[in-house]
């Protein structure tokens, strides 16, 4: 048996009450669309969003400068290493640089609870992802970008930096650390 031909006119015009859900779905829709960017600016949620164009040559500049000043000395004056990446210990209120590269995060940050840090987030070759753990703290790094992230620590201990952007076959190695003194 062969499937029947409708008839002719088998839909049926839109009734009131179709009308209705269908004009509440339009302004919920459109409330929501521009309620976003509203919400960007007034909201407490969003991070901050100040970022600039670098270059990968400017970036890795600074950071090693950054690194070879504030690099932490042991009793005898030599550099501090944990697992070969330097522990650096920048000034409250000042500049720090953390790098993802192919597969680490240089270099081990030592900061002070309670005081404030602008942390510059890039990468020097592909697309990484930052995670603090066990914080829900989640920002890309991004070549040719330097996102500052305004950080105020509350919490004294060892933080995880984990690469949540799967960024090749070393991907699972690329653990990096935060300590909070």
């Amino acid at each position: 048996m062969s499937i029947s031909v409708p008839d002719k006119v088998w839909w049926k015009p839109i009734d009131k009450e179709e009308k209705i859900w269908f004009a509440l779905a339009l302004i919920w829709m459109l409330a929501s669309f521009f309620w976003m960017p509203v919400y960007h600016y007034i909201g407490k949620q969003n991070p901050s969003s100040e970022s600039y164009k670098v270059t990968r040559e400017q970036f890795e500049k600074s950071a090693t400068d950054f690194i070879q000043k504030y690099q932490v000395k042991d009793a005898n004056g030599a550099p501090v290493f944990m697992n070969n990446v330097a522990v650096v210990h920048p000034p409250a209120g000042g500049d720090a640089y953390l790098v993802a590269k192919a597969w680490a995060w240089d270099p081990v940050l030592e900061l002070e609870k309670g005081k404030t840090y602008r942390i510059h987030l890039s990468s020097l070759d592909f697309q990484h992802g930052l995670s603090i753990y066990p914080l829900n703290i989640n920002y890309m790094a991004i070549p040719g970008q330097d996102y500052v992230i305004t950080m105020t620590p509350t919490t004294s201990g060892e933080f995880p930096i984990l690469c949540n952007e799967f960024c090749g076959i070393g991907h699972h190695t690329m653990v990096g650390k935060i300590i909070v003194k």
